[in-house]
């Protein structure tokens, strides 16, 4: 069984910062993408950003300059750094990696089970 687990949420005020973190855990061969997705109520969850194996990293236009994700193969985590936060960014972040377990051939998709970011004053 393999997992993935967010933490760092909470309330902030608009301008300021937070770093969500996600660790993978379990029977764990390799890692290959890494992501992290939102979503506000009564809207579609959305791509926030994703980090590649040669960390090639991809934004989006929402959250460019303001956000920054990166990756720790060794503790199997990654992070998302996010500056300059606007109240449009309330949502539960989730946690998302394709990872190959111990024993397989192939990647499956992962999800977490998210983590509330609030930004409000």
């Amino acid at each position: 069984q393999v997992q993935l687990a967010e933490s760092g949420g909470g309330l902030v005020q608009p301008g300021g910062s937070l770093r969500l973190s996600c660790a993978a855990s379990g029977s764990i061969s390799s890692i290959n993408r890494m992501a992290w997705y939102r979503q506000s109520p009564g809207k579609e969850r959305e791509l926030v950003a994703v980090i590649r194996t040669g960390d090639s990293t991809t934004y989006a236009d929402s959250v460019k300059g303001r956000f920054t994700i990166s990756r720790d193969n060794a503790k199997n985590t990654v992070y998302l750094q996010m500056d300059s936060l606007k109240p449009e960014d309330t949502a539960a972040y989730y946690c998302n990696a394709d990872i190959k377990r111990r024993y397989e051939f192939f990647y499956v998709e992962v999800w977490g089970q998210g983590t509330l970011v609030t930004v409000s004053s």
